[in-house]
């Protein structure tokens, strides 16, 4: 297969600026993972929820969502976890637990089940960092950008995709996502949104792709033709080179989408593949739908459909372009019910409704773009926190921290480990860092239910999210965010480490106080 040519990224500013390739300006709007539901083949096979139902958790950085997801009682207990801030490699580490199998330097959703991540606050961006789904079911990712995510070049992330899914995965909703990068594979990029090895079941709507070589597939191979049944509307394409998407075997419900500046070719189904493509709109593209590169021919059907300035190679061996006339070469009947906005109104509604940061607001199916009312706003009483309530300021009895041991795994110039339990609120210790731990070690084994974090005066809110573990075993004993008293069941240890995976400041623990009970 030829490689697409690389980006004409001067000519990819049109005047549908939804968001831009260097960064997104984002809004303070808040987001619910459950806004209208899912919609098209995502709502199949028993339906895609995410998290619904399970407790809700903010994270603030990639190792505080691992912490979340390692944190549940198994890998199927649902979740939803509101990100807010930037996730990079800086602030994404590899977490261990019994219901998570997570990696540095890459969102992990792997061998897991009924989760949702949704981008809150003032938004949510991961930062050359892509979101990997392996061997999982049941998830939804809404409301957050994805960008420059490379698999050459430094530094590197889920081979190069911002979304990709493989290996028997069912059931994902990706809806209102700017996934963007800044060039073709040349300049080190891979795919925006790619399906292989038995992925099946998966809607992407309201979204943005831009400025990428390749849009995304479904099909590593030409004998990867175990996906499908995937739906994409409403999303805008703009300055891609090709796949959007390239479809090997399965099926695929393309409609309401609107493509701008498809360079080299747009929607490939090839392999047997069957695409039902609806009232788009398609402009300033070449080639925009047939079977490209191969001569393993793809079918589609027809209809609706909008050509603004389309042009269309002549017909080869490996090219089978489906116009300038197009015709429908098969029939797709799809299970579930939609609605078709008229294709003259797309590029209106796309430019209200796509994307990171717009309200999640959707079409009503008359080209009028509206608020889902069913979309609560999130609040941080959802929030875990660590201070129980009624529970005093500081415990009472002894505090065992005092003639203990302490270390940790780094500390900024000028703090100390021991300043943690010399029992002077003046000094501190600092990681070298954003997040670092601290613990506190006996010479024999102790029994704790609760320990208390104090921070400096000036330092006060700093710390975010956290882990406290028994540094024996490495378990969880509790996790959450916030400086204050912790409470856990008793256990008997000579070790107890407080693990902070996401901060606001520079974090300064004057004091890490434990206590029998």
């Amino acid at each position: 297969m030829r490689r697409p040519v690389a980006l004409r990224l001067g000519a990819a500013l049109t005047t549908l600026t939804l968001a831009s390739a260097a960064g997104v300006a984002l809004s303070t709007m808040e987001a619910s993972a459950a806004s209208a539901g899912a919609t098209g083949y995502a709502t199949q096979n028993g339906g895609t929820t995410g998290g619904a139902g399970g407790q809700t958790v903010r994270a603030t950085t990639g190792t505080a969502i691992h912490t979340a997801l390692c944190g549940r009682a198994s890998s199927s207990t649902p979740i939803i976890i509101e990100v807010e801030g930037t996730i990079n490699h800086g602030n994404t580490a590899k977490v261990s637990g019994g219901s998570c199998n997570t990696a540095a330097g890459v969102i992990e959703l792997k061998q897991i089940s009924n989760v949702t991540i949704v981008g809150v606050g003032g938004g949510a961006v991961f930062d050359q960092l892509g979101i990997h789904i392996r061997e999982s079911s049941n998830i939804i990712i809404q409301n957050v950008t994805v960008k420059n995510v490379k698999k050459s070049g430094s530094p590197t992330s889920n081979g190069g995709d911002a979304i990709g899914m493989e290996s028997g995965v069912r059931n994902v909703w990706v809806d209102h996502v700017d996934l963007l990068a800044s060039g073709g594979e040349s300049e080190g990029y891979d795919g925006l949104f790619d399906m292989k090895d038995n992925t099946q079941y998966v809607t992407l709507s309201y979204s943005t792709l831009r400025n990428s070589g390749r849009g995304g597939l479904i099909g590593s191979s030409e004998s990867d033709t175990s996906n499908g049944y995937v739906t994409f509307h409403h999303n805008l394409y703009e300055n891609i080179d090709s796949r959007t998407p390239l479809l090997r075997g399965g099926i695929a419900h393309v409609y309401n989408n609107y493509y701008v500046k498809l360079n080299e070719s747009g929607i490939n189904s090839r392999a047997g593949a069957k695409a039902k493509v609806d009232n788009n709109y398609f402009k300033d593209s070449k080639d925009v739908l047939g079977t490209f590169y191969t001569d393993a021919a793809g079918y589609w059907q027809v209809s609706g459909n909008v050509l603004d300035n389309v042009t269309w190679s002549s017909p080869g061996t490996d090219t089978n372009p489906a116009g300038p006339n197009l015709q429908s070469t098969t029939t797709v009947t799809v299970p579930y019910s939609y609605t078709l906005d008229a294709a003259s109104c797309v590029p209106t509604v796309v430019a209200q409704t796509a994307g990171a940061n717009t309200g999640l607001k959707v079409s009503n199916g008359n080209c009028t773009p509206q608020t889902p009312t069913s979309t609560p706003t999130p609040t941080d009483t959802a929030t875990p926190t660590p201070t129980p309530t009624g529970e005093p300021t500081q415990p009472s009895g002894t505090n065992l921290s005092v003639g203990a041991g302490s270390d940790g795994s780094s500390k900024a110039s000028g703090t100390s480990y021991g300043n943690v339990r010399d029992g002077d609120l003046a000094t501190y210790w600092s990681p070298s860092g954003a997040t670092g731990s601290i613990s506190i070690k006996w010479g024999a084994a102790t029994g704790i239910s609760k320990v208390n974090i104090r921070e400096t005066s000036d330092s006060a809110g700093a710390i975010g999210s956290w882990r406290l573990l028994n540094a024996d075993t490495g378990a969880v004993l509790t996790s959450g965010s916030g400086a204050g008293v912790i409470t856990f069941p008793r256990t008997s240890l000579s070790k107890v480490t407080f693990e902070i995976t996401g901060s606001t400041g520079t974090p300064k623990i004057a004091e890490f106080e434990s206590f029998a009970g």
